[in-house]
């Protein structure tokens, strides 16, 4: 597929506004091509892309709600999402309670008259916590909710929300779906009527994808597949040498038996995915070391690309989150989130080794 690198294009009879082509309204050449596609991976009637992650998040939020209603979310969200559900979307009259996804018995109880929707995480960043997503696609079928998940850390390879009951599926299109940290996206799935409604949304907030991420998307989701494979096998060597170490406390990976949710995604993923997180004893003092002493890893934000990553939440995804908020979340100061490649497992687990002695 080529980069069709225009902004707008020559009339050629076409009668209504969203017919002509326009690079904002996300109906240009490349753009119609990759949409074809990730509907496709998400077994969706239809799909859109965004400029990024947080565009195809917020975009779907303020699409589906507005003054005065209520959503129900997962306790436990990326940073970014939980900023905006508790710091911008009170502004415009949009209230949220969250809920232990853990307990499906409780969430009855936050239902009120206003509640529209309901939105979740495939497996939760960064602590790795996967939900009862079946139930939670049958309680917002009970309860006349959209059900919304973000499933950016299981992608299509490990979990297909649509066909598992949700409406709407959400992503940070740069992290699995592109797989090479050379790209910023977002996208969003579902059906025909919800994206239509999306997809004016966007034109409107103008968060559309660029043409030249759009290919270097297509491009990466190619390879998603055995990427992911490896990476998955990668991410257990990796947890499972963790979880023997002396200097680490705990080690949140779903692939692990001590997990608390390994039977729950063992039973609804089809992998686990290549995202841990782990704790060290020794608290900041002891994760700033390791990361000052990781060579082979990198040092740096985001996940799912090809090279293995190492962050501190509390530096970067949840650097906004009061001490109060951080413990309610289970992040500690100690807690380093790891991202896991391609590199060969017996060089990532040697690289470990030398950092934490």
């Amino acid at each position: 597929m080529p980069i069709f690198q225009s902004a707008t294009y020559e009339y050629s009879g076409e009668l209504g506004y969203h017919d002509v082509r326009y690079l904002r309204t996300n109906n240009t050449p490349t753009q119609l091509a990759l949409q074809a596609k990730l509907a496709a991976l998400e077994a969706a009637e239809a799909a859109l892309v965004t400029a990024s992650g947080m565009a195809a998040i917020s975009t779907t939020l303020l699409t589906l709600l507005s003054a005065g209603d209520h959503l129900l979310a997962q306790s436990c969200l990326y940073g970014g999402t939980h900023d905006l559900l508790t710091r911008d979307l009170p502004a415009l009259g949009i209230r949220h309670d969250f809920i232990d996804a853990d307990r499906p018995d409780s969430w009855r109880d936050r239902l009120t008259p206003n509640t529209r929707a309901v939105y979740v995480e495939a497996m939760t960043n960064p602590l790795l916590e996967v939900a009862d997503l079946k139930a939670v696609a049958e309680f917002a079928r009970a309860h006349n909710l959209i059900s919304i998940i973000d499933n950016t850390f299981a992608s299509p390879v490990n979990f297909r929300p649509i066909e598992a009951g949700f409406d709407l599926v959400v992503h940070s299109a740069t992290k699995y779906l592109a797989g090479h940290s050379d790209i910023i996206a977002g996208a969003a799935a579902g059906s025909q009527k919800w994206m239509a409604r999306v997809r004016q949304m966007v034109i409107y907030l103008g968060g559309s994808m660029d043409p030249g991420a759009a290919f270097l998307l297509i491009r990466g989701i190619k390879t998603m597949g055995v990427r992911l494979q490896q990476q998955c096998a990668n991410a257990m060597a990796v947890a499972k040498f963790l979880e023997q170490h002396p200097k680490v406390a705990h080690v949140h990976y779903p692939g692990l038996k001590s997990h608390a949710d390994h039977a729950l995604a063992k039973k609804q993923m089809k992998g686990f995915g290549s995202m841990l997180a782990f704790d060290l004893k020794g608290g900041l003092p002891a994760a700033r070391k390791f990361c000052d002493r990781i060579q082979l890893f990198l040092l740096a934000a985001s996940l799912g690309g090809v090279e293995s990553l190492v962050v501190l939440p509390i530096y970067s995804s949840h650097y906004k989150m009061s001490a109060r908020e951080l413990a309610a979340a289970g992040v500690t100061p100690g807690t380093v989130r790891v991202s896991v490649g391609l590199e060969d497992a017996h060089d990532l687990i040697a690289d470990l080794q030398q950092a934490l002695a």
